[in-house]
C-alpha cells in the first residue's frame, strides 16, 4: 500500500509518547493493514475504540478516505494528539472523540447516535468487555473487527452467540459480522 508521506512519522511519535508499545512501525502498519483487508467491500460509518495512538484506526483512514470515521478515546491527551495528526494527515473523513465508549453504546442503543456499519479494536480491554462494547456500537448489518492472539482461542461462543454475530477469523484479527 502507499501511504500518506507524513503517516509513519505520525505513528513514531504516537509512539515516542507512549500511546503503544515498541514494535517496529512498519510490522505494526502492516498488522494494521489486516483491518484494511477486513472491511473491504463495507462502506459508510466506522468506529476504532480505543484509538489510542492511531492503530489501526490512521491506517484505516489513510487507506479507505471514503469511510466516516470516528477515532475514540477517553484520554484527552490521546484524542489532542489523534485530532491534531487528522489534521496535519489531511483526513477531513475522520473525527476525534474524547469520550468513554459505554456513554457511545448508550447513546445508540438510546437512538441518540445511529450506531455505526463498521467497529475496530485494537488493544481496547478484555475479549469480552471488547466484544459487548463493539456489538453495542454496530448497527445491523455491520461488522466489528478486533485483534487476534497470535494463538488460542479468546472468544466465548456462548457470548459471541447471544451477541448474535458470525465469526471469520482472517490471519491477524477476527471478523464478526452482524447480519
Amino acid at each position: 500500500m502507499t501511504y500518506h508521506p507524513e503517516l509513519f512519522e505520525t505513528l513514531r511519535q504516537a509512539q515516542r509518547f507512549g500511546f503503544f508499545g515498541d514494535r517496529p512501525i512498519d510490522e505494526a502498519v502492516a498488522h494494521a493493514e489486516h483491518y484494511v483487508t477486513a472491511i473491504v467491500g463495507r462502506g459508510g460509518r466506522l468506529i476504532d475504540l480505543g484509538a489510542g495512538g492511531g492503530l489501526p484506526g490512521l491506517v484505516i483512514a489513510d487507506a479507505r478516505p471514503d469511510l466516516e470515521i470516528v477515532l475514540l478515546d477517553r484520554r484527552e491527551k490521546r484524542t489532542d494528539f489523534l485530532a491534531r495528526a487528522a489534521r496535519r494527515l489531511g483526513f477531513d473523513h475522520v473525527d476525534v472523540w474524547c469520550r468513554d465508549a459505554g456513554d457511545v453504546v448508550r447513546d445508540v442503543a438510546e437512538e441518540r447516535d445511529p450506531g455505526f456499519d463498521l467497529v475496530t479494536a485494537r488493544g481496547f480491554g478484555p475479549p469480552e468487555v471488547t466484544l459487548r462494547m463493539g456489538a453495542g456500537c454496530v448497527r445491523r448489518p455491520g461488522c466489528i473487527v478486533i485483534s487476534e492472539p497470535p494463538s488460542g482461542d479468546r472468544w466465548d461462543a456462548d457470548l459471541v452467540e447471544e451477541l448474535g454475530l458470525l465469526p471469520h477469523r482472517l490471519d491477524a484479527v477476527i471478523r464478526f459480522d452482524a447480519p
